[in-house]
C-alpha cells in the first residue's frame, strides 16, 4: 500500500481540475482486515481515477451510500462530496470484487472518452529506435504498427469504427486499449507506461 495522499493528490497548485473515480467495490463495515472496532470504521471505496486510472481507496463520509460504477470526486478537496479522503493504493490491495470489476470500468472509461483514446492512434510516437508506443499495445507488431502510420498520414483517424475500418488486421482496437490498461494496472514492473500513472 502507498502512503496518504494529500488533497492535490498528483495536482499543481494551479491545477484546480477535479479528479473523478469511478467505485470498484463498496465497503459498507470498511476493511475486512481492519481489527478496530466497528463504530471505529468508516465506509470505504475501491476506486479507478478516470484521468491516469490510478487506483485509490476512498474513506467515505458515514451518510453517503455509493453503489459500484458511481462516480466519486478525489480531489480537489473543496470539490468532494461522498469523499472525506484518499489514498493511492496498488492492485493487490483491492478487493476481490473490486478487481472483478475493473476491466469493466476500464473499458467503459475508454469508451465514453472514445475521442481521447483514438487521438492515441493518431499521436503516438517512438519510444526508442526500436520500439514505438504503438509496439506496447497487445498484438501489435511491427506490420500493424506500420499500417497504422501510414493510415493516419493519410488522415487522422477520426473513431474507433474509423481505425478498425482503415488498419487491416486491426480488430477491436477499443480492447486493445483496454487490455494494454489493465496490463499497466496489474504489473509492478513495466518499463514503460502510457496510460497508467503510478505513485513510486
Amino acid at each position: 500500500m502507498t502512503d496518504e495522499s494529500t488533497a492535490d493528490d498528483g495536482q499543481s497548485d494551479n491545477d484546480t481540475a477535479a479528479t473523478h473515480a469511478v467505485v470498484l467495490d463498496y465497503l459498507a463495515h470498511g476493511h475486512p482486515d481492519d481489527d478496530r472496532p466497528q463504530y471505529q470504521k468508516s465506509p470505504l471505496a475501491h476506486a479507478l481515477a478516470e484521468t491516469d486510472f490510478r487506483l485509490y481507496e476512498l474513506t467515505l463520509d458515514t451518510d453517503d451510500r455509493v453503489g459500484i460504477g458511481d462516480r466519486l470526486t478525489v480531489t480537489p478537496e473543496e470539490a468532494r462530496t461522498a469523499v472525506a479522503r484518499s489514498r493511492s493504493i496498488e492492485f493487490d490491495d483491492l478487493t476481490r470484487g473490486a478487481r472483478q470489476e475493473l476491466e469493466y470500468a476500464v473499458a467503459e472509461v475508454v469508451e465514453r472518452e472514445e475521442r481521447r483514446f483514438v487521438d492515441f492512434y493518431n499521436d503516438a510516437q517512438p519510444i526508442t529506435l526500436r520500439l514505438h508506443q504503438l509496439n506496447l499495445l497487445p498484438g501489435i507488431g511491427k506490420k500493424l504498427r506500420n499500417n497504422v502510420l501510414d493510415e493516419r498520414k493519410r488522415e487522422p483517424f477520426d473513431s474507433f469504427t474509423d481505425v478498425e475500418d482503415r488498419v487491416a488486421g486491426l480488430h477491436n482496437p477499443e480492447e486493445v486499449l483496454v487490455d494494454r490498461i489493465i496490463e499497466e494496472i496489474r504489473e509492478d514492473d513495466l518499463k514503460y507506461r502510457t496510460f497508467v500513472n503510478r505513485e513510486e
